[in-house]
């Protein structure tokens, strides 16, 4: 019997010593400092203050300007953007145009080949001539019905006829205008096989699709151009943001490869419409054109603006904790408290500020906020 109890006080012993650290490792989890929430009130006495140099004043209602930063592309308006193709189909005879060459108005692009053109040719000379003779036999038969030596049918016929034949001839015309050949100058000796595709624009070539040998269809888009004087840069700037840009304002824009490069701009149209992400584009225009800037090209564009009148602080009364932005009130002699706030435009060492709860009645530390913030975080690690 001794024995038994003897074995069950020491079972007893043991599970009293192994229970012990757990109740103090349990002790130190739970007095462990959560580095991650700063205590937000914060004192210090008037030495400390002044060791420090920090300083207490009030914000301030005021216009500041500023720069709003933005990103964006080059784009080309659609009235800028030429699509070519050819009403009719047929073989490349020749080409020498290469993206990015420049082209004038009126200059050729191609020359093409075919049968029918050859045929369209034929059938309006020869409904040319036909019309000569049905106005001929028209004007004898006006004349032989007014002695009444023909009836009014016969006449009626060959005006009909002659009608006809003139609604042929002037709807063969135009589609030889289409294809670029002069009607006016189009004589029997000067048939062609071929016909030229040429610029409507001066510009460049932006894209070619086409090579020598290749057939043709009317769908088929051989050539875009561009021209470059009306070349667009499209920033988009979110809803929030809409209110500060109107069109005239200035723009200098510049690319992220050479950032030193600027390029000055005017906005001339902001869109009405909102897209998923909830941001609007901002269309500007270029005051002088570089070859440079392509279409596609990602840019950056800053935009000065004028704000209405706005709480500022000087940049030093902000401080930076975990990409959120505070500022320090006073709460008392000695002490200040960490309040939230979200910053604005930045000019002239001056910050835009808004915050619940302040104004420009509010005292909060206008200098050396930083050396507050410091002393919050040892404090933590102290503690």
């Amino acid at each position: 019997m001794k024995k038994y109890i003897i074995i069950i006080s020491l079972a007893l012993l043991v599970c009293a010593c192994s229970s012990e650290p757990k109740t103090e490792t349990a002790g130190t989890e739970k007095k462990a400092p959560d580095s991650t929430n700063l205590e937000q009130v914060v004192s210090m006495n008037q030495e400390q203050l002044k060791s420090a140099d920090i300083q207490v004043g009030t914000p301030q209602l005021e216009n500041i300007s500023g720069t709003l930063s933005l990103q964006g592309a080059i784009d080309v308006p659609p009235q800028s953007m030429v699509s070519l193709s050819f009403p009719l189909g047929g073989y490349l005879k020749s080409t020498k145009m290469l993206p990015g060459m420049h082209v004038r108005k009126g200059q050729v692009l191609a020359e093409l080949e075919d049968m029918q053109f050859i045929q369209l040719q034929q059938d309006y000379l020869t409904a040319k001539e036909k019309l000569l003779l049905s106005e001929s036999e028209f004007n004898r038969q006006r004349d032989l019905n007014a002695s009444k030596a023909s009836s009014d049918k016969v006449f009626q016929q060959a005006r009909a006829e002659m009608e006809t034949q003139r609604i042929l001839a002037n709807a063969l015309s135009q589609k030889l205008e289409v294809i670029g050949i002069d009607p006016s100058k189009l004589k029997a000796e000067k048939i062609s096989k071929s016909v030229f595709i040429v610029s409507p624009i001066n510009g460049f070539v932006s894209k070619v699709n086409v090579n020598v040998g290749k057939y043709t269809s009317p769908t088929d888009m051989l050539f875009e151009l561009v021209d470059p004087s009306d070349v667009h840069l499209v920033l988009n700037v979110f809803e929030k943001d809409l209110n500060l840009i109107s069109v005239g304002q200035h723009v200098t824009a510049y690319t992220n490869s050479d950032p030193g490069k600027k390029f000055q701009a005017e906005v001339i149209l902001i869109t009405k419409s909102l897209d998923q992400d909830r941001m609007a584009e901002v269309h500007c225009h270029f005051e002088k054109y570089n070859p440079s800037l392509a279409p596609g090209m990602f840019m950056n564009g800053e935009v000065s603006v004028q704000n209405n009148k706005s709480l500022t602080v000087p940049e030093d009364a902000l401080v930076r904790w975990e990409n959120k932005f505070y500022v320090f009130t006073e709460n008392g002699t000695g002490k200040f408290e960490m309040i939230h706030v979200k910053p604005g435009v930045i000019s002239n060492g001056k910050q835009q500020i808004e915050a619940s709860g302040v104004d420009d009645r509010t005292r909060l530390v206008v200098k050396n906020a930083y050396a507050l913030l410091m002393k919050i975080k040892n404090t933590e690690k102290e503690g």
